[in-house]
């Protein structure tokens, strides 16, 4: 029988008279949402109270409108009625409000709240993106009011002539148009709020995108270069196994040794992928790690000779691993592609602001497929390009190949 478990400090267990935490508040048309029924009828059903309740009591300080009855409450209930469907149908309820509301005014029933479900309606419609159908509904609507008002002859009409003076009809107009405006700006706000929102997923998406492919070079030039090596390494050692095991024995330790040092890097790169708060336990390699691509070179029978012209200067971290790298590939690719057994490294501080790096070999070239995915040469140009300087690689006019990169540093004082 197990003995039973005690809770754990970060959870502390409930008190015997405690209850679970109810669920978060929410407003009365999402609750209705989330039980199956329209979310906008709580919106619906407290428009039909205003209007009908308003209209009601407005009607008994208007005598020379006509009474309320049957077929005006009809109408006071059908423009409430119609905006649960304005989610779905916006230009519809746009439309059915408007030829309910000028329907009401043409009636000639008491002037109240009736305008409420219909100017919702148009204030939904903009925040929709239905702009034109919104304010075709108003000029509609007030076209009606003011015909009504003002142009039929009295013997069309079933109430006595109105008394609306043009200054009320201008702050009538006026009260519209401010709704309308109102509607407007928030629909501009929400749309600048999409708008930058939408931005800011495009910037973090191309920023993620950068960093993938940033990662993705890292982890070519590694394996790529130590890859390499391996399997030169590892024909070596097949070939000499039986014959001079000393010798293969060397072979095997340098595969060893560059596959530790391929695994160290890789897990540097993929160390990034813990967020900021990773940093790489070793420095970025850079141009002071030359010496190691060269005895690597050399235990693969590649002689690589390092020249370095002019002052040495201060590079980012950025630009001296790029530089590194450069290198690295070079190599690689006179490793997997070239039948040459040595090659030039050059540094070249001599041209103010720029180091100038070139890889020479004197060729020729391996005949059939030396493998590779053949995205050395486009990584290397996707590296120096994010730093405003070009690279060249091809063959030389004497046979050979060569890769040549500029890369902006900075200059020195009095330069």
């Amino acid at each position: 029988m197990m003995p039973p478990t005690s809770p754990s400090p970060e959870q502390p267990p409930a008190g015997p008279h405690e209850e679970p935490p109810g669920p978060p508040w929410r407003p009365p048309w999402a609750r209705a949402g989330a039980r199956g029924r329209p979310p906008g009828l709580a919106v619906a059903a407290a428009v039909a109270v205003v209007q009908v309740v308003g209209s009601t009591l407005a009607g008994r300080n208007q005598g020379g409108r006509v009474s309320l009855d049957a077929f005006g409450y009809v109408l006071l209930l059908l423009g409430p009625a119609l905006l649960v469907l304005r989610g779905r149908w916006p230009l519809a309820v746009v439309a059915g409000t408007s030829v309910v509301t000028a329907t009401y005014l043409a009636a000639g029933y008491p002037y109240g709240p009736v305008f409420v479900s219909w100017l919702i309606a148009c204030c939904a419609a903009i925040g929709g993106g239905h702009r034109r159908a919104a304010w075709a509904g108003l000029a509609g609507v007030y076209l009606v009011h003011v015909l009504v008002t003002f142009v039929l002859p009295r013997s069309w009409q079933r109430t006595p002539p109105s008394t609306f003076s043009w200054q009320q009809e201008l702050g009538l107009l006026a009260w519209l148009l401010l709704v309308m405006a109102v509607a407007e700006i928030v629909r501009f706000r929400r749309e600048r709020i999409a708008a930058h929102r939408a931005y800011r997923q495009q910037l973090a998406q191309r920023r993620a995108d950068e960093e993938r492919l940033k990662m993705a070079r890292e982890l070519h030039d590694i394996l790529a270069h130590s890859l390499s090596l391996i399997n030169i390494q590892a024909g070596v050692a097949l070939a000499l196994l039986d014959r001079r095991p000393e010798e293969a024995r060397t072979a095997l330790t340098t595969i060893k040794s560059t596959s530790k040092e391929a695994l160290g890097e890789v897990r540097q790169v993929l160390a990034t992928l813990r967020g900021p708060g990773a940093a790489p336990r070793t420095p970025a390699p850079g141009l002071d790690r030359l010496d190691e691509l060269t005895a690597q070179a050399d235990r693969v029978g590649l002689a690589v000779e390092m020249h370095e012209r002019g002052e040495r200067r201060p590079l980012t971290a950025a630009v001296d691993l790029t530089a590194f790298r450069i290198v690295q590939e070079a190599l690689t690719n006179v490793i997997r592609h070239s039948v040459a057994r040595q090659a030039v490294v050059v540094l070249d501080w001599t041209v103010p602001g720029v180091l100038v790096v070139r890889v020479e070999d004197p060729g020729p070239a391996v005949l059939g497929d030396a493998g590779g995915t053949g995205s050395g040469l486009a990584g290397m140009r996707e590296r120096v390009a994010a730093f405003g300087g070009t690279i060249s690689a091809g063959p030389l006019p004497g046979g050979g190949f060569r890769v040549r990169a500029e890369l902006p540093t900075p200059k020195a004082e009095g330069e």
